[in-house]
C-alpha cells in the first residue's frame, strides 16, 4: 500500500497513525525487525491503512513490512495471508516473492514482519483504494489481470476470506434485499483495487486478504472502487465479461458492494457511497436503505 498526494475529494487512508506515540512505536518495531533480519531499511516510509502497517525499502531488492494489532484483539484472516498466498500460488501469478517472516510482541501489541521482493514501481492509485483518475492501460495488462484471477481461483485453500454468515447477517440491512446463498465459491485476492495493482507489466501486491470468497468478488470489488471513474469501470466490465455477465458474478459483486457499504456506515470513503448505492440498485432493482447521514 502506498502513501502519496491524493485528490482533495478524498482523505488519504494509507497514512501514519494520528497519535505520535503510535507512530514512534511502529518506527521502533520496524527498526527492530530490520535488525533481527540483518537488513538496512533507511528508505522513505510507506504507511498502510490508518497506520496499521509500516514499510520501507530494505537493501537491494528487498521490502520490509511490519504490521501490528493490539494484544486484546484477534489477528484475523489478514494476519498471515501474504505468506499463505506466497506458498500456495504458482509463480505465474505476478506478485512480490516473500523471503522471510517472523512475529513478536511487546506489552500492548503483537507484530509481524515480512521481508519481500521490492518492485520499484508505484501502484496505479495512491493515497487510498478509491480510484481518483481514469486509467489508460493496454489490452495486454487487462488480459494478464484476467489470467491471474483465473489461476488464483483454482488454488485450493481452507482460508475463508468472506463467509456466508456475514452475508446472512448484513445483506438485508445494507442492500435492502434478502441474503443470497452463495453457490459458487472461489479463491481470490480479497482486497483488489488499483492501490494494490502495478503496471504495466502487471504485479499484484498486498495479498493479506487471500482466501475463499464468492465467485466474482475480486472483480466486483475492483469495479466498485472504480465507480467514480466511469471509463475505467466500463473497461473493467469489458475485460472480465465472464464475471459481469453471469449470475454467479452478480452475486459476488453484490457481496463486494455490501462490504463497502458497511465501510461507508463507519465513515469510510464518503465520496464513493452514492456510486455504490446506485450500482447495487442497478443489480438488485431495489433502492439501498442508506442511513439519513449517507442518503443521496
Amino acid at each position: 500500500m502506498r502513501v502519496s498526494t491524493t485528490s482533495p475529494r478524498s482523505k488519504a487512508v494509507f497514512a501514519p497513525p494520528e497519535a505520535t506515540a503510535d507512530r514512534e512505536r511502529m518506527r521502533r518495531a520496524h527498526a527492530g525487525a530490520a535488525a533481527t533480519l540483518t537488513v538496512r531499511a533507511p528508505g522513505g516510509e510507506t504507511w498502510g491503512f490508518k497506520g496499521r502497517t509500516l514499510s520501507r525499502r530494505a537493501g537491494e531488492g528487498r521490502w520490509l513490512r511490519v504490521v501490528a494489532t493490539p494484544l486484546n484483539k484477534p489477528r484475523g484472516i489478514t494476519w498471515d495471508g501474504t505468506a499463505r498466498a506466497d506458498t500456495l500460488l504458482p509463480r505465474s501469478v505476478p506478485r512480490p516473492r516473500l523471503h522471510d517472516a517472523f512475529e513478536w510482541a511487546d506489552t500492548t501489541h503483537i507484530y509481524r514482519a515480512e521481508l519481500s521482493e521490492h518492485v520499484p514501481r508505484p501502484a496505479l492509485q495512491a493515497g487510498g483504494p478509491v480510484l481518483t483518475r481514469e486509467l489508460d492501460l493496454p489490452d495486454t495488462w487487462w488480459a494478464d489481470l484476467r489470467d491471474a484471477l483465473a489461476v488464483t481461483a483454482t488454488v485450493p485453500t481452507h482460508r475463508q476470506a468472506v463467509r456466508q454468515q456475514w452475508i446472512d447477517r448484513h445483506f438485508s440491512r445494507l442492500l435492502g434485499i434478502p441474503a443470497v446463498q452463495v453457490s459458487s465459491w472461489t479463491t481470490g485476492h480479497g482486497d483488489l483495487h488499483f492501490g494494490n495493482l502495478l503496471g504495466p507489466p502487471l504485479v499484484i501486491i498486498d495479498w493479506e486478504g487471500f482466501g475463499r470468497m464468492p465467485s466474482g468478488f475480486d472483480a466486483g470489488l475492483l469495479h466498485a472502487y472504480s465507480l467514480t471513474m466511469p471509463a475505467t469501470a466500463d473497461r473493467i466490465r469489458a475485460a472480465i465479461p465472464d464475471v459481469f455477465g453471469t449470475q454467479e458474478g452478480r452475486v459476488g459483486e453484490l457481496v463486494a458492494l455490501a462490504q463497502l457499504l458497511q465501510v461507508s456506515e463507519r465513515g469510510g470513503h464518503p465520496e464513493l457511497t452514492p456510486h455504490l448505492a446506485r450500482r447495487a440498485e442497478q443489480l438488485s432493482g431495489v433502492p439501498v436503505p442508506l442511513p439519513p447521514a449517507l442518503a443521496l
